[in-house]
């Protein structure tokens, strides 16, 4: 019935968002904590998601905002995942080619936000 399809694709939408959520604090997380003290060099990151791409952190902030969209199931809430996507992709695109000229030793296999993709 179109109630138990609205009641999975909530579920689905809340799991996708949590998922992100974890992502998104982990990376962060990792983030924060990649220098020591009174450091303030550049450092590549490691752990997580940071082993298959440069921008963990929008990567779990994007999958949060396409879980949302999907659990709200609006315009309102794609449009947001969309802009969400349409700032964030460009900005990891730049990131990523930062660490690829700043280290000579940056991972090959590291995408900038989509694992294995972009």
């Amino acid at each position: 019935s179109d109630l138990d399809d609205n009641i999975t694709r909530v579920v689905f939408g809340i799991l996708v968002f949590l998922v992100g959520l974890i992502i998104n604090v982990h990376s962060d997380f990792l983030l924060s904590n990649l220098r020591k003290p009174g450091e303030s060099d550049y450092k590549i990151p490691k752990g997580g998601l940071f082993n298959v791409v440069s921008c963990a952190n929008y990567t779990g902030e994007i999958t949060e905002w396409i879980g949302f969209a999907i659990a709200a199931w609006n315009l309102y809430a794609f449009s947001f995942a969309y802009f969400t996507m349409a700032f964030l992709v460009p900005r990891a695109i730049r990131h990523h080619r930062f660490y690829q000229e700043k280290f000579k030793d940056y991972p090959k296999n590291r995408k900038a936000v989509l694992p294995f993709l972009l």
